[in-house]
């Protein structure tokens, strides 16, 4: 069986907008979804990103030329200023665990939680709210947010943060199918054709040495004064 790591946030514009197309190769070609629901706000410090109100005014008017693009491409609602946004999803995310632990498929759960922030302006972090998200989607809305309290899973959300970032992320969503990554719902089509073709992974490496003309290089070789 195909095997994809799905790195991702109930607060990630991008995951909300590819959800549906990711949800239809997984279905379409029998793969198995490892879930790992992270700190997004954590990976963006770590790989150099900037929340989104901290960005440069022409890459924050860009974001929304993009936000429109793609809610026709993929045929979706999407508010393009959630009144919720942005919003701590990390009770969310231990419910997802703790599901995740029981055997349950989350499909419809982690759909109906980026659904709720960025299509229907509910607040994730309100605890009736995702309650009534689990309930929905044919789960235990009260028991998840019982166990979503348990320390293990805390300790979880940490772990999978930090097994991100050693892993280079910068964002969300990523996509990893035979330990090849694929960044961004963007590149849904580039996922789905590594699984159906069969071609050996893309593996990631260090980039090799910067060239002579580099600031960094042009720096080295000027010689130390005094």
């Amino acid at each position: 069986m195909h095997q994809v790591e799905y790195y991702f946030s109930f607060v990630s514009l991008w995951s909300y907008i590819g959800s549906r197309a990711f949800i239809d190769i997984v279905r379409k070609h029998r793969v198995k979804v490892i879930y790992k629901p992270i700190d997004l706000l954590a990976v963006f410090a770590a790989g150099g990103g900037l929340p989104v109100d901290r960005r440069p005014l022409q890459r924050r008017i860009y974001r929304i030329v993009e936000m429109k693009r793609w809610r026709e491409i993929r045929g979706i609602r999407l508010t393009i200023s959630p009144k919720y946004y942005p919003a701590d999803p990390s009770v969310g995310h231990r419910m997802l665990l703790a599901a995740l632990e029981e055997g349950h498929d989350v499909t419809e759960f982690v759909h109906a939680c980026l659904q709720a922030v960025w299509a229907e302006e509910l607040d994730i972090e309100d605890r009736d709210t995702l309650r009534a998200l689990a309930d929905r989607s044919g789960l235990d809305g009260a028991h998840l947010l019982r166990r979503s309290g348990e320390a293990k899973f805390v300790a979880q959300t940490e772990a999978l943060t930090k097994e991100a970032i050693d892993r280079q992320l910068f964002g969300a969503p990523f996509y990893f199918y035979r330990g090849e990554p694929f960044w961004g719902q963007d590149r849904l089509d580039l996922l789905e054709q590594a699984i159906v073709s069969g071609r050996p992974p893309i593996l990631p490496e260090d980039p090799p040495p910067a060239g002579g003309r580099s600031e960094l290089a042009r720096r080295a070789a000027v010689p130390a004064s005094g």
